[in-house]
């Protein structure tokens, strides 16, 4: 097992939902690496799902991706709050975007991910990037 963990992104589950390019990649870290999952990822999964599918499409993925070896974190703590409050004001990404980093940033994470508004943050967040569209 890699002595590395990884925070997955919405997007990077998505990839490995729709086999998309990377989708090895994420499965590599599944089998390989402790993988941390916080509620937001749980949260946009559920509603993308919804969008583009239907209440049983969203059902099914969410089922799944609460069976997959992660850690889930369904809380928030002070610190992480204010970690991502930081990250929002500083590189002006969206709210869910600032949450998930900071969750990274405080379970000391590398952030996997396939969504350009990372990419302001490479300072501040370690990232491993997935092939975009």
């Amino acid at each position: 097992m890699s002595a590395d963990r990884y925070l997955l992104d919405t997007s990077a589950i998505l990839t490995l939902m729709e086999g998309e390019d990377g989708a090895d990649e994420v499965e590599k870290i599944l089998r390989e690496s402790e993988a941390i999952v916080p509620f937001p990822v749980l949260l946009e999964t559920y509603y993308i799902s919804l969008q583009e599918g239907s209440e049983s499409v969203a059902d099914e993925r969410y089922a799944w991706l609460r069976h997959i070896p992660v850690i889930e974190i369904w809380s928030m703590d002070e610190p992480t709050l204010l970690t991502a409050a930081h990250i929002k004001a500083r590189f002006h990404v969206s709210f869910a975007d600032a949450l998930i980093a900071a969750f990274a940033v405080r379970n000391q994470a590398i952030l996997v991910h396939k969504d350009p508004e990372f990419e302001v943050m490479t300072e501040r967040v370690r990232q491993r990037r997935l092939p975009y569209k």
